[in-house]
């Protein structure tokens, strides 16, 4: 969320920031400024009344003890009076922050300078392309028929047991699976991410905090707790319950940087579609997925996106994957995000780009949600500046290895993963 004092003081920057999302921001930019005003005015006036009845009530009770107490009782009826209009004022208050609170949640983090305008991800900017794509010979498969014919990942039983989108993997493709997330843990551990095992249900204050509500309530699936009474929610990435650990911190800033790495699996209800570009591993309901969460100082919250991005790169390149990295133009970025770098990774077999990763910044927009401070060195409360990543999603790197690494004898297992596969080819 963004805040209102940035807001007040950058009104032309945000309006114009906007624009690359394609928003015409102006005249909400207009309203949040005139609630805000009200808010203010309304603020005032409550503060006077209830400084002016403190101090009568002061007044009041040196009457009584001087015996004066027609007058007292005469400025009694005033308080009486001040009350009900600090009541009255109070309400005013709650409307009118409710109404500024209701209009700044719709308004999306404003894009980093170096976004690109554009429409869609058709206008995303390739950045980096590394890797030789494969030469396969002319019987290779896409990953759905790899998976049938070496008997890895059924996706007709998991339709059985669950519905579309929900596979069963099932020997060497099971180990695979599991290879991968041990990979991923191993390498985000050694630079520096604490492991956490999150919970996988989370609360509706912790959706807010990092965006996904009000905004995607619709992409998540609902869970009714019958013993609180309240909504839970399946989580769409394990960001959203390891960035809520800091939910309502005051840090210092010897405790910056955080770092995290998580696995968990992931549940989102994407829209229905048909076609080769939701078959097999491209989009699931339910999959799993590794994820690097960093909390920075504002000043050092750009170098670490760059280390991040490097991170990912560097576990592509063990893997032997060939990738390229978009910066996502202004109408493809996420709500929350300020700047986003897709990951993509060949399909050699379908002939085309597979999204593998996103790594944002959001800089002080989840913060702000969710209250996420720290005391800079000379004792100043600063929102910080929030991070995530994926280091990697499963299902589609593991589609690519699938279909890059095929041979006329099996699937080769990528060297880097033989350690914890324990066998280097599906036959």
């Amino acid at each position: 969320m963004l805040q209102v004092p940035f807001i007040r003081e950058n009104k032309e920057l945000v309006i114009e920031r906007l624009a690359k999302r394609n928003m015409d921001a102006s005249q909400m930019i207009a309203n949040v400024i005139e609630l805000d005003e009200d808010r203010r005015s309304i603020q005032t006036q409550l503060d006077n009344t209830l400084a002016e009845s403190n101090t009568i009530s002061k007044e009041i009770g040196m009457l009584f003890k001087k015996g004066e107490v027609d007058q007292a009782n005469a400025l009694k009826a005033k308080t009486t009076d001040l009350k009900e209009a600090s009541k009255s004022l109070s309400e005013q208050l709650t409307t009118k922050t409710d109404a500024l609170n209701e209009l700044l949640y719709k308004i999306p983090n404003i894009p980093h300078e170096s976004v690109p305008s554009g429409n869609s991800e058709e206008e995303n900017e390739e950045v980096f392309r590394e890797g030789d794509i494969p030469e396969l010979n002319q019987d290779a498969l896409p990953h759905w028929e790899l998976t049938k014919k070496y008997d890895i990942i059924d996706f007709e039983l998991g339709s059985k047991i669950t519905g579309a989108g929900f596979p069963v993997y099932k020997g060497k493709g099971a180990r695979l699976q599991r290879a991968l997330i041990q990979y991923f843990l191993d390498r985000n551990s050694e630079v520096g991410y604490e492991e956490i095992i999150p919970p996988f249900l989370i609360n509706t204050d912790s959706g807010f905090g990092t965006g996904q509500l009000p905004d995607k309530e619709g992409q998540m699936y609902e869970i009714a707790n019958n013993v609180s009474n309240e909504t839970l929610y399946l989580i769409p990435t394990s960001e959203v319950p390891v960035t809520n650990i800091y939910r309502d911190a005051m840090l210092s800033d010897t405790q910056l940087p955080i770092k995290h790495t998580a696995y968990s699996p992931c549940f989102r209800r994407e829209a229905g579609s048909y076609g080769k570009d939701v078959r097999g591993l491209n989009r699931l309901h339910q999959f799993e997925k590794v994820e690097i969460v960093r909390v920075e100082k504002p000043e050092d919250s750009y170098q670490a996106l760059d280390e991040m991005v490097n991170h990912v790169k560097s576990i592509l390149k063990e893997l032997k994957l060939p990738y390229r990295i978009l910066r996502l133009c202004g109408g493809d970025l996420g709500f929350t995000s300020a700047l986003t770098y897709d990951f993509e990774v060949f399909s050699t077999a379908q002939d085309r780009w597979l999204e593998i990763s996103s790594v944002s910044n959001f800089e002080t927009f989840q913060a702000n949600r969710l209250k996420l401070r720290f005391k800079n060195s000379e004792g100043k409360k600063e929102l910080a500046h929030t991070l995530n990543g994926s280091a990697l999603a499963l299902p589609r790197v593991l589609a690519g290895i699938l279909e890059n690494y095929q041979t006329e004898k099996g699937i080769k297992v990528p060297e880097v993963l033989i350690p914890y596969t324990g066998f280097s080819i599906i036959d």
